[in-house]
C-alpha cells in the first residue's frame, strides 16, 4: 500500500513537470498584438510624419472593427505604439530603441526620411524585428551590406525606381512639348535643372536622374545641380544659380515643407517661370495648400493622390480610406499616409499567415506574401517582395496641377501614362523656356 501511494505521487509530480514543459514550449495566446510606427510627428517632416500616423491608426481602427487579426481560429485586437523620430537621426534611434527593448512590439511600420531610417537600422537588425518601411525612399535602405538588412522590407517605390520614371517622361513628354513650342529641331537637347535635398534620399534621385540619362542615351543636358539641407526654408541662391543656367525645366527632391516654399520663391522672388517636376512624397494636402497660384502647371510622379485618382478598380477603396481619414482627421490623407495604412493591414496579414508572433516566422511569411492590392494600384494586382532587396512594386503616374481660383489652390490631374491619363499634358502661356 505504501509502494503504491508513492507510485501514484511520483506519477502526479512527473504530470505537473510535464504540463509545465508543455506551457512552456506552447505560448499563451496574445491578448493583443502590438505594432509598433516609427513617424515624423515633430521637426521639419512632421507635416508627411503625422499623416503616417493617422493613416495607421485608421487600417488598425477597421481592423479591430472586424475582431482584429485572425489569430489561431480567434481574434485578436492590434495595439499600435508611435515612435516619434522627431525627424533627426538621434530621434529615429530612441524611437526604434524604446519600441523595440521597452515597448516589445511584435512588427515596426513606418519610416519616412531615408537618412534617418538608415541612422536606426542596425538596431533593428541586432533585435531581428520585422520593419515594413513605407516612406523612407532610398534604396539603401534594403540594399546595404554592412549590417544585416534581412528582417527589412520596402513597401514604397525606391528613388531609382521613381527617378528613372520621372526623367522618362521629361524624355517622352516635356521635352517634345517644348521643342514644339518653340518650333526648335527634335534634336534640340532639353535642358534640365535638379535641387535636391542633401541627405540619401535627394542624392538619390540626382544618381537615378544622371544614370538613366546615361543608360538610355537620353537628349537630356543636365545644366545645373544645386543642394541644400534638409529643413531649409530660404532656396532663392541656388534658385538664382538655376535661373542664370536657363533651364527648359527643374526636377526637385525635397519635403512638402521645402518644395511649397521653393517653388513659390523660384516664381514669385527670382521668376523662373518654368516647369517644376516633384517627387511623389509631394502628393500632400498641405503641399497644394502652401503652393496656392504658384502650383499652376507643375507635376508631381505619384501613385496616391488626396485629390485626385485612376479609374479602375481601387477608386472606391480610396475613397472610402480618404473618407474615413477625413471624418476622423479633418484632412485628406497623402501618399505616405496610404503606404502606411497598407502597411498596417500587411503586418496584420503576416502575422495572421504565420500564426504565431515568432519574429522569424513573421519574417518568413512576408518574405512569402502574395496578398491582393489594397488600395493601392500594384504591379500585378498583388503585394509582395522581391527576392533579392524585398521591395514591392507600383504602378505609378504623372499629375499635372491646375489653379483653381475659388479655392485658392491647385489640383491635379493625371497626364501620364496613356492608360491612366485624364488630360494630355500642357505648358501654361507663362512657361518660359531655356536657351534655344
Amino acid at each position: 500500500m505504501k509502494y503504491r501511494a508513492l507510485f501514484i505521487v511520483i506519477l502526479l509530480i512527473a504530470a505537473f513537470f510535464a504540463g509545465c514543459t508543455q506551457q512552456a514550449q506552447t505560448p499563451a495566446q496574445p491578448t493583443e498584438i502590438k505594432i509598433g510606427v516609427i513617424a515624423s510627428l515633430t521637426g521639419p517632416a512632421s507635416n508627411v510624419g503625422k499623416n503616417m500616423w493617422q493613416s495607421a491608426q485608421v487600417a488598425a481602427d477597421e481592423i479591430n472593427a472586424n475582431g482584429g487579426i485572425s489569430f489561431k481560429g480567434s481574434k485578436v485586437p492590434i495595439k499600435l505604439i508611435v515612435g516619434d523620430d522627431e525627424s533627426t537621426q538621434q530621434g529615429g534611434q530612441k524611437a526604434a530603441t524604446q519600441l523595440i527593448t521597452g515597448d516589445k512590439v511584435d512588427i515596426l511600420v513606418g519610416g519616412y526620411s531615408s537618412a534617418v531610417t538608415s541612422a536606426y537600422e542596425q538596431t533593428v537588425a541586432e533585435y531581428k524585428v520585422p520593419y515594413i518601411v513605407t516612406g523612407a525612399s532610398s534604396p539603401i535602405i534594403t540594399h546595404r551590406t554592412d549590417i544585416d538588412t534581412s528582417y527589412i522590407f520596402h513597401h514604397c517605390p525606391t528613388t531609382d525606381s521613381y527617378g528613372m520614371y520621372t526623367t522618362t517622361f521629361i524624355d517622352q513628354v516635356v521635352r517634345p512639348a517644348v521643342n514644339k513650342k518653340i518650333g526648335a529641331a527634335a534634336d534640340r537637347p532639353f535642358r534640365l535643372a535638379l535641387i535636391y535635398q542633401d541627405t540619401a534620399f535627394g542624392k538619390g534621385v540626382q544618381t537615378a536622374v544622371n544614370d538613366t540619362i546615361t543608360k538610355n542615351n537620353l537628349n537630356i543636358q543636365l545644366v545645373s545641380q544645386q543642394s541644400f539641407k534638409m529643413g531649409e526654408s530660404d532656396f532663392r541662391t541656388p534658385l538664382t544659380s538655376i535661373k542664370a543656367a536657363k533651364p527648359d525645366a527643374v526636377y526637385i527632391a525635397a519635403f512638402p515643407n521645402e518644395g511649397a516654399p521653393l517653388i513659390s520663391q523660384a516664381r514669385r522672388d527670382i521668376g523662373l517661370n518654368t516647369i517644376f517636376l516633384s517627387v511623389e512624397n509631394n502628393d500632400n494636402a498641405q503641399f497644394y495648400k502652401d503652393l496656392g497660384q504658384y502650383g499652376e502647371g507643375a507635376i508631381i510622379e505619384s501613385r496616391f493622390s488626396p485629390y485626385t485618382a485612376p479609374v479602375g478598380v481601387l477608386a472606391n477603396t480610396q475613397s472610402k480610406f480618404k473618407n474615413s481619414y477625413n471624418a476622423r482627421f479633418g484632412a485628406f490623407p497623402d501618399m505616405m499616409g496610404a503606404s502606411t495604412y497598407e502597411g498596417v493591414y500587411i503586418a496584420a496579414k503576416a502575422i495572421e499567415n504565420s500564426g504565431t508572433t515568432d519574429k522569424a516566422t513573421v519574417r518568413q511569411a512576408l518574405i512569402d506574401l502574395n496578398m491582393p492590392q489594397v488600395i493601392e494600384a500594384m504591379k500585378g494586382g498583388t503585394i509582395s517582395f522581391g527576392k533579392d532587396f524585398r521591395e514591392s512594386q507600383f504602378d505609378l503616374w504623372m499629375e499635372q496641377l491646375a489653379y483653381n481660383q475659388t479655392i485658392g489652390e491647385s489640383r491635379p490631374t493625371i497626364v501620364w501614362p496613356d492608360n491612366l491619363k485624364v488630360t494630355g499634358f500642357v505648358l501654361p502661356d507663362w512657361y518660359q523656356p531655356g536657351s534655344p
